[in-house]
């Protein structure tokens, strides 16, 4: 279903057996083609082998950054961005009720394929009375960039990840008692579970025991969330296991992980849901959202090969070049930030090195972290498990080391409580109302600039033929065959340079790379203990079984 809005010609389409081989609108350099999110009509292009739109405006988006950081009544669909500006469109329990007759999938009698394109014509007029209130609020130019970027999302979501779907299947058909056998395996080095419960009560003892120094929510209990659990693993690495174990138990429901009868796992990427405008994918059905162990099922097939390109320390470079803070940007190039700010700031001396001085440059890593989020001395402290005032220490020697930086970030806060916004390079907005988090307001130039990067990088890269299986935050999975695959790392790792350079100011930004070759799988280093546990399992599970 679709509709040309200068003649007001209408086209409905019910696709059954031969299929059009492009569709019945013209897809030229002088189209523009409007949608609300726009991966789902780009998916239905590709699945028909259609091409893409060369020019794309996606209303989702655009509403999205318009609005984001207010308050939207009716949430941020298509239906809410209407009921937001006041126009009418189909009720949500009409939109409910046409949704399941969808689902329950075809053959169709006459009446229901009438009722259906009826539907989708209601929601092509909503979209199109949307673009007409909307249009004057557009930077249209920008707009198009962000366009580009959900048609590199549906190709993406199209490609979908490679799964040993093998290895899951054995998980899935085993997976109560591997969960009793784990909690049995991992916990024997804290005691901290009573059968597949976690007890904070065992938990404090062990961390008394081994002298941690845990932080505690007002009530006094102690704070259990991932997100403490995962900054203090980075502090007690003897702790990554015992965090990934609880999110296998608690968030781990291996039947949400999406994988086709192809092996691959799809999900919406749900682009530009975050406050800064990144990927936010579902934890339960993308590969990357659970438990990490769990991406060790990522394996390429035979004569393939994947590789996972990130940038280096992206936060820090973004911040120096933002910023134009020469020391910073000099501390950047020399391949070890953390390392070079010690040497700045005159802790260590010239010829230190990693080995050499492992603690001080952990600690002047804790403090970028902690300047780049906001945080204060205290939390510093719990950080580099130290005192307040060695926390403040750190702290003044960043202000004293890089001033300009210091003096951008607070021009960033007067502008947004000048301007009740801050923007992206690209445009993407946050609207700064009401009770502000000063963290949010330090961190957002940096995380919304990399968003920025990583669409520009996807972009190109579509644009190259690279097939990319899917952003991961500031990284690409991309994959090729055996033989093309450093070529095509090549490829990814010069676009993604150019990308920085372009968000940057001229400034490039490294990026490391991780080849996979069949028969190997993806590594990820906080997992493994646990995957090599799981498999453990396996193999004695077969064998007790007599398989």
């Amino acid at each position: 279903m679709a509709k040309e809005l200068k003649s007001g010609q209408v086209e409905k389409l019910w696709l059954e057996g031969d299929v059009l081989s492009s569709p019945p609108y013209p897809l030229d350099s002088n189209s523009l083609f409007i949608a609300y999110y726009a991966s789902a009509e780009i998916g239905c292009h590709l699945a028909l082998g259609w091409s893409s739109p060369p020019n794309l405006i996606d209303l989702f988006a655009e509403f999205k950054s318009l609005t984001n950081g207010l308050y939207l009544p009716a949430g941020d669909s298509l239906l809410g961005a209407l009921t937001y500006y006041g126009l009418k469109g189909i009720s949500t329990d009409s939109k409910d009720t046409m949704r399941e007759i969808i689902k329950q999938g075809g053959p169709r009698p006459n009446h229901e394929k009438t009722q259906i394109l009826n539907y989708c014509q209601s929601d092509v007029e909503a979209t199109e009375a949307l673009f007409k209130d909307m249009v004057g609020k557009i930077d249209l130019e920008r707009s198009l960039l962000r366009g580009h970027y959900m048609t590199a999302v549906a190709k993406m979501e199209y490609n979908g990840i490679p799964i040993d779907v093998v290895t899951l299947s054995q998980l899935k058909n085993n997976w109560e008692e591997i969960k009793k056998k784990l909690v049995t395996s991992v916990d024997k080095n804290y005691r901290v579970y009573q059968g597949l419960t976690f007890k904070q009560d065992r938990f404090a003892s062990y961390l008394k025991q081994n002298k941690i120094d845990w932080p505690y929510l007002e009530s006094g209990a102690l704070s259990l969330r991932d997100k403490v659990f995962k900054e203090m693993a980075l502090k007690y690495p003897q702790l990554q296991p015992l965090r990934e174990l609880r999110k296998t138990l608690n968030k781990l429901r291996l039947n949400d992980l999406a994988v086709g009868s192809d092996g691959r796992n799809r999900c919406l990427l749900s682009p530009f849901r975050s406050s800064t405008g990144r990927n936010q994918p579902s934890s339960a059905e993308f590969i990357f959202g659970p438990a990490k162990w769990l991406r060790f099922l990522i394996k390429p097939e035979e004569g393939r090969a994947l590789a996972y390109i990130d940038w280096c320390q992206q936060e820090f470079g973004i911040a120096a070049a933002l910023s134009d803070d020469k020391a910073m940007m000099e501390a950047y190039q020399s391949g070890d930030p953390y390392l070079t700010f010690a040497k700045q700031a005159g802790a260590v001396p010239e010829d230190a090195t990693k080995k050499s001085h492992p603690k001080e440059r952990e600690n002047f890593k804790a403090c970028v972290l902690a300047v780049n989020y906001g945080m204060g001395k205290e939390s510093l402290a719990k950080r580099i498990n130290d005192c307040p005032a060695k926390a403040r220490e750190l702290i003044d020697a960043h202000k004293n080391t890089y001033k300009a930086f210091w003096g951008w970030m607070e021009g960033i806060g007067n502008y947004a409580m000048q301007f009740d916004e801050l923007r992206a390079v690209f445009g993407w907005t946050i609207n700064v109302q009401g009770e502000v988090n000063p963290r949010m307001l330090k961190n957002f130039p940096m995380q919304a600039n990399g968003a920025e990067m990583l669409r520009l990088a996807c972009i190109m890269a579509v644009g190259k033929n690279i097939k990319i299986c899917a952003p991961v935050h500031d990284a690409v999975l991309i994959e090729s065959t055996i033989d093309e695959i450093e070529n095509d790392v090549k490829k990814m790792q010069q676009v993604m340079a150019e990308a920085s350079a372009v968000v940057l100011n001229g400034f490039k930004l490294r990026t490391d790379a991780e080849i996979i070759k069949y028969p190997d799988r993806y590594v990820d280093e906080d997992g493994k203990e646990v995957w090599d546990r799981v498999l453990e399992i396996l193999k004695d599970l077969a064998e007790g079984k007599g398989q």
